[in-house]
This record gives structure tokens, sequence and C-alpha cells, in this order.
């Protein structure tokens, strides 16, 4: 867990479990998320991630452990935390007969802000989710991303310092994705501790500073992105002029060549960037013209994928 000063946490747990009956959901998990960055929480389904964030959003109580959001413990402060916590669930209520702007006002005076400033906040989280043409229309009208937007803004309402998203980019399509993004790092730069769950890991490892990985109710490792991107292995794709000499020179460095797709290259690896970084040196060392050396998939699907290799 980050040893970090727990003033710079917005989100601690330590050691929290969680039982469905005789079922275990958390097994002694524990994690932090800093304010001003990005945590992504991964795993398979099953892992513990909703759990997790029914237990920090203060809709469940943990059977034993430490949890704190903002600074306060959500079994006996719930008010205080939610006050302070945004929450998206992956699974959301929408009072479908509303308008777009009345739902949002409704959660302005549900979290008591002051009718002087709800008009204003309202029509700048309209813009920020690209929604203003839909301000006076009724809620049912929206596609499923639109309302996944609206969603994200009634949890953004009272302007929390931490943000809980389970698979927020659910439904949204490409631009909508890219927007979400750009709003969740702006919130972290604005000092915001954003957790965000999701299967989507090509967007993950755009949007988080740091990756939690979970397994089994359990913490199976923290990492930043930018260690993660040193330390992970991935497959390479390596396309050149003349494949002979390729297929040659890879066998002179002991280069296990794992598969060859005619006209797509050939596939090397796992290697980290390091390893990668001397196998393309010593291939243009030997004359052998590279015309493509790219990596395939991710650094953090690959740690994913070798996370839940015990699946196969």
């Amino acid at each position: 867990m980050d040893s970090s000063d727990p003033s710079d946490l917005g989100i601690v747990v330590r050691d929290v479990w969680r039982h469905f009956g005789a079922v275990p959901a958390l097994s002694g998990m524990s994690l932090s998320a800093p304010y001003g960055q990005v945590t992504a929480l991964v795993g398979p389904n099953g892992a513990g991630k909703t759990t997790l964030l029914l237990v920090l959003a203060s809709l469940l109580r943990p059977d034993r452990g430490e949890v704190r959001v903002a600074g306060l413990d959500p079994h006996h402060d719930p008010a205080g935390v939610r006050s302070r916590m945004g929450w998206m669930p992956d699974t959301f209520g929408l009072y479908e007969q509303l308008t777009v702007r009345e739902y949002l006002r409704f959660f302005a005076d549900a979290y008591r802000l002051g009718r002087a400033g709800q008009d204003d906040r309202v029509a700048e989280l309209l813009t920020l989710i690209h929604l203003t043409e839909f301000a006076y229309q009724p809620v049912h009208v929206l596609s499923r991303g639109q309302k996944q937007r609206l969603a994200l803004a009634r949890a953004l309402i009272h302007r929390p310092r931490v943000l809980l998203l389970d698979e927020p980019a659910s439904g949204l399509d490409p631009r909508s994705r890219v927007e979400l993004r750009d709003i969740l790092r702006g919130l972290a730069a604005d000092g915001a501790a954003v957790l965000v769950s999701s299967h989507i890991l090509t967007e993950l490892e755009e949007i988080a500073d740091r990756i939690v990985l979970v397994s089994k109710g359990r913490t199976v490792g923290e990492h930043t992105m930018a260690d993660l991107a040193a330390q992970a292995a991935s497959r390479y794709r390596i396309r050149a002029t003349d494949p002979a000499a390729l297929a040659t020179a890879l066998g002179g460095q002991g280069v296990p060549v794992q598969h060859s797709a005619n006209g797509a290259g050939t596939e090397v690896g796992p290697l980290t960037e390091d390893q990668a970084a001397d196998l393309l040196a010593g291939l243009v060392h030997s004359g052998v013209r590279v015309v493509a050396f790219e990596p395939l998939g991710s650094n953090l699907e690959s740690v994913y994928l070798e996370m839940t290799e015990e699946r196969r």
C-alpha cells in the first residue's frame, strides 16, 4: 500500500474483509488512492472490485478492517463521507420523467447546494458532459451513453474531493470515452482522488497514474504506470524489408520466434521495454532494415493476463 503521508490519501483501505454468507468477497484487501491522481482498480470478475466500492461509498459495512474516505470512516460517518465523495455505480437509477436539468437540480437540492449557485453549477456540468442541448428534454429520450454521462454529472454536482467510478466507460462511444478521460484527468489535476474500476484496459492505461491489481478479494500489486511500463513484458511484432535476414538475426541473438504471420511481420517475446530496446539496437547493428517494431497489446493488458493465468 502507498506509504505517503495519510493526509495526501483520499482513500485508505487496510486489511478489509467482507463476507456474503460463507463466501468471502474481500479477504484482507489493502490499497490507497492519493489526492491529485487517478487510481485504476483492475481484476477479473469476482475479484471484489464492486464490493470494495460499495464499502467505500458507505453502502456496505465491512466485517473488519480500516476504511477512510477523505479522512472519514464510511461506517461511522456516512453523511460526512457522502458530502465529500462522488459515487457513480455501474448501474444507476435515473428519474426518467424529469428533464435533464431538473434531474441535476434534484441532486443539487439533495446535497443542500444553495439556490444561488445551482443554476450556474448545472449549466457548468451540462457543458462539461456535452448535454446542454438536452437540458429541457426528459431523461428517457437520452441514449445509454448520454445517460452514462448524466450519471457522471450527478456524481460531480457537489464538487467531491473523492470520486468512485465503477465501469464509467460502459456504453460510451469513442469520442465520449476520450472526453471522459479528459474530465477525469482534469479532476485529478484539480486535486481530487479518483478511483476507477473498468475492464477496458486500454482506456485505463491512458487515464490512470497508478494501478491496483486485485484478485480473489486481495490486493496482489500496486504500481505507478511508469513503473509498470518498465517492468511489464509484452510481445512485439517486427517487420523488416528482408524477412529472411530478420529471422537469421533473431536466431543469432537467441530470441525465440512465437509466430510469423504472412505480411504482418514476426512476433517475439514477451520482452520488457529494456529488452525490446536492446533487441532493436542489435537488429539495426546487424544490418537488418527494420520498418516496424511495435508492442502487441498494452503493458497493463500483459500484467492482467499474467495475473489471471491460473484461470486458463
